[in-house]
């Protein structure tokens, strides 16, 4: 049985499309630039802040405003992250269910650290063990550090701890953590990614990950 589930942030624990494209728009808008859509926000998400402003500004990195207009985006989302974001249907529920069973559990997320974890206190509280976001001292997945930090922080192996995620960058992570994935099909990419990019375990609903760990 896995007695660790480490879990992505957008996408598998909670929905925040609306409030990420609420302030890619805003900062956007700040320096004249075309407002996004929700599916292009979908497909900009999942490598963190940095790459979702840098598609989402015209010429990326090279843009003068590129900064100060990630800096914008920070500022806004710091203050609007709830104002849409909701945990999906069933997450609280199995949350509670791996904290009766003593089952140890982290946050892994390419969204910077502080709303990683002011998120995670907000939403879960108590049931989540740890939360790892981006700094400058943990490589961004799919690099395996965040994982691999949670890890260490819940004294956990590999053999016993499972990674889960939406996207096919979840899936790469856990690869190169040298752990196994449950890809969830109800986050910003499709089932077919996670196929492509090898998931080991596909599930429709949060009941299905308890199934899977307990038939380990």
């Amino acid at each position: 049985m896995f007695d660790t589930l480490i879990f992505d942030l957008d996408g598998t624990l909670i929905n925040s499309l609306k409030d990420l494209k609420e302030s890619t728009n805003y900062a956007l808008k700040q320096f004249g630039y075309e407002q996004k859509s929700i599916e292009e926000i979908r497909n900009y998400v999942g490598n963190g802040v940095k790459k979702l402003i840098e598609r989402a500004i015209p010429d990326g990195v090279n843009n003068p405003d590129y900064e100060d207009c990630l800096s914008v985006f920070k500022s806004h989302y710091k203050i609007n992250m709830f104002n849409t974001t909701r945990p999906y249907p069933g997450i609280i529920e199995l949350l509670k269910i791996l904290k009766t069973k003593g089952i140890k559990t982290a946050v892994v997320s390419n969204k910077f650290d502080a709303a990683v974890k002011e998120l995670c206190k907000n939403y879960f509280g108590t049931l989540i063990n740890t939360a790892v976001g981006e700094t400058e001292k943990v490589k961004k997945k799919p690099a395996p550090d965040s994982v691999l930090e949670a890890m260490k922080i819940l004294d956990s192996n590999k053999k016993n701890s499972i990674y889960i995620g939406d996207s096919e960058v979840d899936v790469k992570t856990a690869k190169n953590a040298g752990i196994k994935c449950i890809g969830v099909c109800w986050g910003f990419r499709s089932k077919n990614i996670l196929i492509e990019n090898g998931a080991d375990y596909l599930v429709e609903t949060p009941e299905e990950i308890l199934k899977i760990i307990s038939n380990k």
